[in-house]
């Protein structure tokens, strides 16, 4: 791998010590090296995605391998030779195309080039002893030590893994964690105003992208392309990317032609743009975020789209807008949470989440809740929605609502646990304010 003026491997170093030492999210840190090095091939883009985020998705097991073959523990490792030793275990186990020679050559080089010729040997000496010895590693027993087993099988802390045994049975914890490793497609909505599914797929299939139709209305899944940016029917707003989980949301709703419904918390804007195309241009979505930069997020979406019935604005979801109290037939919460359901595409959230957030996001989102009930007309609806697996942020909260605000009745809730290369972990609960 490598282009004659940037070696591809030095751009995985950057990203994986933006991401594991300065503590940034890896699709921003990955985005960020894609964007300054644009001239990259299609092949070298693909190369470095697939190893930062490979690397990030196995880390618990690759440092557990690492700590069996190197004398020096993971944690006590320089930072740029730790980043260097586990994306090349990452490809010594996962990456067959690239030579175990040239993948121990290479780190060798790059730690060289880094500054740490002293430790040239230790790090072809670790790698050499692990690429003889992978398949070989002994694991900890299925049955004997089932946690110990799943953290490290499906690089999951143990934890998240306690408090899912608290919910769900081995199995499902099982399923639940091989759904996260296996290769997700990118899922689209059609824009129903600009163009239909037939069309859409032709479209893009002449330019070049991997579709394939799960079977859902306006629903396709995309691969093998290499930047939304640079498919024409993306810009021209004939599709939104959104999980199928989360399509969910405007499906539950079910807004009726002019009606004025509120996304208090909306950014990217995906929920508030598919309500906007499910009232058919009729009515009107406000859609709100916390901050500036996060409502020009929603804004660029609703560019690209070119809807006229939603608008954005900047609100803490928090503060009560005396001026909206009783005025909207739907609102949606889809509130900050732990993120557990996504770890499939933002692997990083399960090294970067502690357990004492999970408590505080659902207070949080008892605040938000607490407030936003406000807005709903007498008959109208609330749907609360996060993407996590997590009983106290979901069918704890939703108990906890209507156990306060008797006004309301649950008309219904679910918990979508994530499914293969199908969709994200995602919750649902719709709430309907009595007449």
């Amino acid at each position: 791998m490598g282009s004659s003026t940037v070696n591809v491997r030095e751009l995985v170093l950057e990203v994986m010590l933006a991401v594991t030492r300065d503590g940034e999210y890896s699709h921003i840190a990955i985005r960020n090296v894609l964007d300054k090095y644009r001239y990259l091939d299609k092949q070298e883009r693909s190369f470095l995605k697939r190893v930062c985020e490979g690397t990030l998705e196995h880390m618990i097991w690759i440092d557990y391998v690492l700590n069996q073959f190197s004398s020096v523990e993971v944690k006590k490792m320089k930072p740029v030779v730790r980043c260097i030793l586990r994306s090349s275990v990452y490809e010594l186990k996962y990456m067959d195309a690239v030579p175990a020679s040239a993948t121990c050559n290479e780190a060798v080089k790059l730690a060289q080039a880094r500054g740490f010729r002293n430790l040239k040997g230790f790090v072809n000496g670790v790698l050499r002893n692990i690429s003889r010895n992978l398949m070989g590693v002994p694991m900890p027993d299925r049955e004997a030590e089932p946690l110990k087993y799943l953290s490290l099988r499906y690089s999951m802390p143990e934890w998240v893994i306690k408090m899912w045994q608290q919910t769900y049975s081995f199995g499902q914890i099982e399923k639940i964690l091989e759904a996260f490793l296996a290769k997700q497609p990118t899922a689209i909505r059609v824009n129903p105003l600009k163009t239909t599914k037939e069309e859409l797929e032709k479209e893009l299939k002449a330019a070049q992208v991997q579709v394939k139709d799960p079977g859902l209305i306006d629903v396709l899944f995309l691969e093998g392309y290499d930047t939304l940016e640079r498919i024409p029917a993306f810009t021209a707003g004939k599709f939104h990317v959104q999980d199928v989980s989360s399509m969910q949301v405007g499906l539950w709703a079910d807004p009726k032609e002019g009606n004025y419904v509120l996304d208090v918390c909306a950014a990217p804007g995906g929920k508030s743009i598919h309500m906007a195309e499910l009232l058919n241009g009729t009515g009107l979505v406000e859609a709100r975020d916390l901050t500036e930069h996060k409502v020009s997020l929603i804004r660029e979406n609703i560019a690209r789209c070119q809807l006229p019935n939603i608008c954005a604005k900047a609100a803490d979801a928090r503060v009560l807008d005396k001026e909206k109290v009783g005025k909207a037939d739907i609102v949606v919460a889809d509130l900050p949470c732990s993120g557990l359901g996504v770890i499939g595409r933002k692997a990083d959230i399960k090294y970067r989440l502690k357990e004492t957030a999970c408590r505080e996001l659902a207070a949080l989102q008892r605040e938000i809740l607490h407030t936003v009930r406000q807005y709903v007309k007498p008959g109208g609806a609330l749907l609360y929605s996060t993407c996590t697996i997590n009983y106290e942020e979901n069918e704890g909260n939703a108990a906890w609502f209507l156990q306060g605000h008797p006004e309301f009745c649950l008309e219904q809730q679910k918990q979508i646990l994530p499914q293969k290369g199908m969709c994200d972990g995602f919750f649902l609960a719709k709430f309907r304010k009595k007449e």
